[in-house]
């Protein structure tokens, strides 16, 4: 038996459901988990569900016999292979809490995806990206050469295969171009505070105003700087007693959390795009465990 993912978008209207389940028992499909959501402002329905497939009924053959459903509905949807690892490329420069993170979580299978390359614009990870045999590109960007270096980023992407790009605290800004043809494949990590502090050594900032909540925010990479479509964000409460180190350290462990939840979110395909927002459909039973780790 093989299992797979179907994710569907489209118009509300009565009946989607119910073509859904009946076709996929038709074909000897079996659902062990189903989430939906009708969004009542925009009158968009979107659904992600798990099956298995009974013997004897290839999953090409289901694929190609969803399609009259799927345009009798306007559907926009895709089947996924439960099992396939989706091909991940991260890019770093020189704060490696979040690579360390999910390197880790990736050598323990917690995070099963394939890391297909590990992209950065300085050395300080080179050695630590070889030890775990994965590919380390260096690109070093400049104001003069920056087109020259998307244009190797993007090559590196393609040759990779890589599905979707990490920021893993990146700290160069992606061009307009790039955001627009990985549209929903780019992931950001930056931190959040209550209020907000933007420019040089925010978490100094937050200290001298004596913030109370610090936290992350990981979203889906546009045009816009940080401004993206979110994704996972989560918050750590400070105190009057702890100090600027503190606080930098306290927001390094909600980044690396925050960014590997979002990941996760993202490979199991429980991401939806919802105009400038997103759908977040929850982990099934058991899945959520393993973002929990370290």
């Amino acid at each position: 038996m093989k299992s797979y993912v179907l994710t569907v978008s489209c118009k509300s209207t009565r009946g989607i459901v119910a073509a859904i389940t009946g076709y996929l028992a038709e074909k000897g499909g079996n659902i062990v988990d189903s989430s939906q959501f009708d969004d009542l402002e925009t009158g968009l329905f979107f659904m992600r569900l798990t099956f298995i497939s009974q013997e004897g009924v290839a999953g090409e053959e289901i694929k190609s016999g969803f399609a009259p459903i799927a345009k009798q509905f306007g559907m926009t949807y895709e089947f996924h292979d439960s099992d396939a690892k989706m091909k991940v490329m991260l890019m770093v420069s020189r704060f490696g809490h979040c690579l360390n993170d999910l390197l880790y979580r990736w050598k323990i299978g917690a995070l099963p995806i394939e890391i297909v390359g590990v992209v950065s614009n300085h050395f300080e990870y080179q050695k630590v990206v070889v030890n775990h045999d994965i590919p380390f590109h260096h690109i070093k960007v400049t104001k003069e050469n920056k087109p020259q270096a998307e244009a190797k980023l993007m090559e590196i992407v393609e040759q990779s295969g890589a599905e979707l790009i990490v920021l893993a605290r990146y700290m160069q800004v992606l061009s307009d171009a790039i955001c627009k043809k990985m549209s929903g494949r780019i992931i950001n990590i930056h931190h959040s505070f209550l209020p907000s502090f933007k420019g040089a050594n925010p978490y100094k900032q937050a200290f001298e105003r004596g913030v109370k909540l610090i936290g992350a925010t990981a979203h889906y990479v546009t045009a816009d700087l940080d401004e993206g479509p979110i994704i996972e964000q989560d918050v750590a409460r400070i105190t009057h007693a702890q100090s600027p180190d503190d606080y930098v350290s306290i927001g390094r462990d909600v980044e690396s959390q925050v960014l590997a939840r979002a990941i996760h979110a993202h490979i199991h395909h429980r991401v939806f795009m919802n105009g400038n927002k997103t759908i977040v459909f929850p982990a099934s039973p058991g899945s959520y465990a393993s973002e929990r780790m370290g």
